[in-house]
Formats: structure tokens, C-alpha cells, sequence
């Protein structure tokens, strides 16, 4: 049987993307505050706007690189159920988690455009956990703020030390973080299914 040749082949292959573990030590006294631009708002977390988390999370990283190290990224309802297992975990950190609410002109809609979530991985460490930005709101420094509101929040807890992974294609969120003090202090790989054509 002669199959047309329209017909797209996908092949699965295993690949492995490096990721760096990164750590800051915390100041209680570092400056945690950043202003953002005009018309632009942090909400603090609540169950009435995991929905909102979610959406922002897969319209930040459905396009990424991260989408196929976790494919749960590239799908709303992967988002969705990827924030409610965030949230529901006894070691969901409410006050490291936050989303950027844009008020558009007119001022009736708010857009949610940015998300952070954190969490605790011992008593005194916590863990930054998809900080993303929709791509029409990049390089207005709202990435920047989320990460500066969610080490606020840890050193509101007590936390001592901060990590978080990314994976090494995502230069801009390494500068981001490399300027901002975090240093690398491990190497990993995490193998995902890709599919190519």
C-alpha cells in the first residue's frame, strides 16, 4: 500500500536536556521590591485565581524549550492540573507565589501575564517553581519583579536559601539569574520523548 506523500511521519526519540540547579543565600535585609511598569499589578495567592496561574503558565511556556522537557507545559489542562498539584502539596509555598495582572485600557479586563509559584524542599530552603511571562509582556522587567516577590515571600517564612533549575537553552532567564546572585551548583539531565518529523 502506497501511502500519500502529504502524510506527515513522526518519529518519538529520547533526548536529554541539561538543566542547571542554581541557589541564592538570603539576606533578610536584600531589597525585595521592584516597581512595575504602570497598569501593572502583583496578586497575592489565592484559590480563586489558580485558573489564572495556569493560564499565564501555559501561554508562557507552550512555545519553550521546557514544553518538551515537561510536556504537562505545552497543554491548558496539563497547566491546570500542574497548578492544582502545586498548590495542594504541604510544602506549597503561598507566600513565594504570585501573578502580574495587566489592567488594559478602559480598565475593566485584567490579563494575568505573569506567574511565579514557590515551595519549600526543606525547613528553611525554599524552591522557585515556573516562573514564566506571557510573550507579549517580555522584557518589561515583570519576571525580574515575580522573582524579587518570591524571595520576599521565602524570607518572610524563614527561609535561608532559595534554588530553583533551568535549562541551559534559556539564556535569558541564566542572565536574570546570574545577575541577580544566584550561582550554579549542579549539572542534571532529564530525558524527555521528542517527537520529530
Amino acid at each position: 500500500m502506497r501511502l500519500s506523500s502529504a502524510v506527515d511521519f513522526w518519529i518519538m526519540g529520547l533526548t536529554y536536556f541539561k538543566r542547571y540547579k542554581m541557589e541564592i543565600r538570603l539576606d533578610p535585609n536584600m531589597p525585595c521590591e521592584m516597581q512595575l511598569p504602570s497598569n501593572y499589578d502583583f496578586v497575592p495567592w489565592s484559590e480563586n485565581i489558580l485558573a489564572e496561574h495556569a493560564r499565564v503558565k501555559w501561554e508562557s511556556f507552550r512555545e519553550e524549550m521546557d514544553a518538551h522537557v515537561f510536556p504537562c507545559l505545552a497543554e491548558r489542562e496539563g497547566c491546570y492540573r500542574l497548578m492544582k498539584d502545586i498548590a495542594d502539596r504541604s510544602s506549597f509555598a503561598p507566600e513565594a507565589t504570585w501573578l502580574v495582572r495587566h489592567t488594559l485600557p478602559g480598565g475593566v479586563e485584567k490579563r494575568p501575564c505573569g506567574t511565579v509559584q514557590g515551595m519549600l524542599v526543606a525547613p528553611r530552603e525554599g524552591a522557585i517553581q515556573n516562573l514564566g511571562v506571557h510573550p507579549e509582556y517580555r522584557d518589561l522587567g515583570i519576571g525580574q519583579a515575580l522573582l524579587f516577590r518570591a524571595l520576599g515571600g521565602f524570607i518572610s517564612i524563614g527561609c535561608s536559601h532559595v534554588q530553583l533549575e533551568v535549562t541551559v537553552q534559556n539564556t535569558a532567564a541564566i542572565r536574570l539569574y546570574d545577575r541577580l546572585g544566584f550561582r550554579r551548583t549542579e549539572t542534571l539531565f532529564k530525558v524527555a520523548e521528542v517527537a520529530y518529523s
